[in-house]
């Protein structure tokens, strides 16, 4: 893991996620996977594995950099800008 700029920006406290699962992929009629969380606005959204791949699509819509998995038993995170794990 390294050290990048966009997590110094981040909220001291972990927001609150907005959902349980991606909003996105149920309202298209997708099954989502893996799940990721935006550290800045609590958005939940599915991974790059998941074909709509909506965590990146929201990365790219509001440039919030840095997320992290919202799966049980996970708590890596990456920033979209650095491309790493931070």
């Amino acid at each position: 893991m390294s050290e990048c700029p966009h997590t110094a920006a981040l909220p001291r406290r972990e927001p609150v996620p907005l959902a349980e699962t991606c909003r996105d992929c149920l309202t298209a009629g997708a099954q989502p996977v893996h799940l990721r969380l935006c550290l800045v606005c609590g958005h939940v959204g599915c991974c790059d594995s998941s074909p709509l791949r909506h965590a990146t699509g929201h990365f790219e819509e509001t440039g919030h950099p840095v997320m992290r998995s919202f799966e049980p038993g996970e708590d890596w995170r990456w920033c979209f800008v650095d491309g790493s794990l931070v």
